[in-house]
């Protein structure tokens, strides 16, 4: 019973968490933005097409085609539509016979007006998400059932809590801080159990993910950046308009969610690697600890840094060719304020990766030598009493 305890746990906080769901979204007036539905399709038949190969994009097509298509389920499931697809660099869904799509219907009207949306793409991302889960399980065993336990209640924190929260008008820095934090605290206990070491790791990943979100809030309002120069930023301006969202604190926020896995990774590495000194040789002094864990560290703190920074430039990379394309002065290309929003981003969370390592040496050490000291004073007293 004892072992599936973190199993039985995580199926009362996901319960829990979706209960109170609908009480997060009891004030948030939720506008329609999408008056139609979108179904699943498949093309019965191509009538026609007038279309040229993209000169630019090899494989891809301009123009427009004629197809005949099926609706699968819905209201009109079993329907077939003739409708006009047209295939342009901003929105191009080519299609053939027998290929499985997702239709758009607008009903509002007399008359049904039915288009192509997109290729139907759920089934890979399922599959995807399938292989990730059998390879945590038959490699990890135990602790990958774990691990996706955690990565599930991860998704459902960020989903049914941190979301609605922030839409209903609270301060997303609180409620990042929060989320974060309750993530922090499960996916551990969850991983490692309830132990000195699950807790050395959960308040340097606190820490850190925290350090690296304050100096990122800092330096973005030095350099008068917000969540509007984010990625859809301007975007979702317009969509705070009908909500009460802070979107200043977004900036934030983004930081720390997007920190915190690295973060977690570094501060589990160095107090693994710094209790497992300690059972090995009780009688290091604290800074000979500490300097084991710091001599550990440098290597962590280099290479996941350059994993934020390589995650960062990645998501960007349309934007960074854009720019070499153009040739942009360096004056020019460094004051924009999404280059300066995703340069503070990859810089602020490798700043907060780097201090996590001494902050979780230092952390270990003390948690371990007041361990060390409280174990012989009651072995003292042991004797003393015989």
């Amino acid at each position: 019973m004892r072992k599936y305890l973190p199993i039985i746990s995580f199926i009362l906080l996901v319960a829990f968490v979706i209960i109170l769901s609908p009480i997060f979204k009891m004030n948030i007036k939720q506008p329609n933005y999408f008056k139609q539905d979108f179904e699943n399709a498949k093309v019965i038949e191509v009538v026609s097409e007038e279309i040229d190969e993209d000169p630019t994009f090899e494989g891809r097509y301009l123009g427009t085609q004629v197809v005949k298509i099926k609706i699968l389920a819905g209201e009109y499931k079993g329907k077939i539509f003739e409708v006009k697809n047209p295939l342009s660099r901003s929105h191009n869904v080519y299609v053939q016979a027998n290929d499985k799509v997702i239709a758009s219907i607008d009903d509002s009207l007399e008359e049904a007006n039915v288009w192509i949306y997109n290729y139907k793409r759920e089934n890979i991302l399922y599959i995807l998400i399938a292989l990730l889960f059998i390879l945590l399980i038959l490699l990890g065993g135990m602790q990958g059932v774990y691990s996706i336990i955690s990565l599930i209640f991860t998704g459902i924190m960020i989903i049914f809590f941190m979301l609605p929260l922030i839409f209903q008008g609270n301060n997303p820095i609180v409620v990042t801080i929060l989320t974060a934090s309750i993530i922090i605290i499960v996916s551990f206990l969850l991983i490692s159990g309830f132990n000195l070491k699950t807790l050395t790791v959960i308040l340097g990943t606190i820490i850190g993910v925290v350090i690296a979100g304050v100096i990122s809030y800092i330096s973005g309002n030095l350099a008068h950046l917000s969540g509007i120069t984010m990625d859809k930023g301007k975007e979702l301006v317009y969509v705070a308009q009908d909500y009460k969202i802070q979107v200043s604190g977004l900036m934030f926020s983004a930081i720390l969610i997007a920190s915190l896995g690295a973060v977690m990774d570094v501060a589990m590495s160095i107090t693994s690697s710094i209790f497992e000194i300690h059972q090995t040789n009780r009688g290091l002094s604290k800074k000979q600890l500490f300097k084991s864990g710091m001599n550990i560290g440098k290597d962590v703190m280099g290479t996941m840094s350059n994993t934020l920074i390589l995650a960062f430039a990645g998501s960007s990379l349309n934007s960074i060719m854009l720019i070499w394309g153009y040739q942009m002065g360096r004056r020019q290309f460094m004051n924009i304020p999404f280059i300066g929003t995703e340069i503070i981003q990859g810089l602020s969370g490798s700043i907060g990766i780097v201090l996590t390592v001494p902050v979780t040496a230092i952390i270990s050490v003390m948690i371990l030598k007041r361990k060390t000291i409280q174990s012989n004073k009651s072995k003292v007293n042991k004797k003393n009493k015989r």
